[in-house]
């Protein structure tokens, strides 16, 4: 088990950009499969992005595609998520994830493969 935390959430503008951070603690993100998820409020979380056990492929949601990148640094145990040309509907809680163990990557997209979850950083965009 590893503890996640993120931050770098906030009121932002339409059009704008911002970086959302997971910091990983008592133990290492290095072997394992990360992503991130987002929640509105009263809907199911939802996937956004997944990075590899691997760390040679990423995956996005459609919805964020080209605009949304996850990158991850090992040496500091760490996760982000970057996120350009913002839209209102990108409105959410975002959870950073990791899952210790192996996800193929027909399941990388299923939040019940991970087992590891942050407690959610808010982004609000506004028009």
């Amino acid at each position: 088990q590893v503890q996640l935390v993120e931050s770098g959430g906030g009121l932002l503008q339409a059009g704008g950009s911002a970086t959302l951070t997971c910091v990983a603690s008592g133990g290492t993100l290095n072997f394992a499969s990360v992503a991130w998820f987002r929640q509105v409020e009263g809907k199911e979380r939802e996937f956004v992005a997944a990075n590899t056990q691997s760390g040679m492929s990423n995956y996005y949601a459609d919805s964020v595609k080209g605009r949304f990148t996850i990158t991850r640094e090992n040496a500091k145990n760490m996760l982000y998520l970057q996120m350009n040309s913002l839209k209102p509907e990108d409105t959410a809680v975002y959870y950073c994830a990791a899952a210790l163990n192996y996800i193929p990557a027909i399941n990388i997209r299923n939040l019940d493969e991970y087992d590891n979850w942050g407690q959610g950083t808010q982004v609000t965009v506004s028009s």
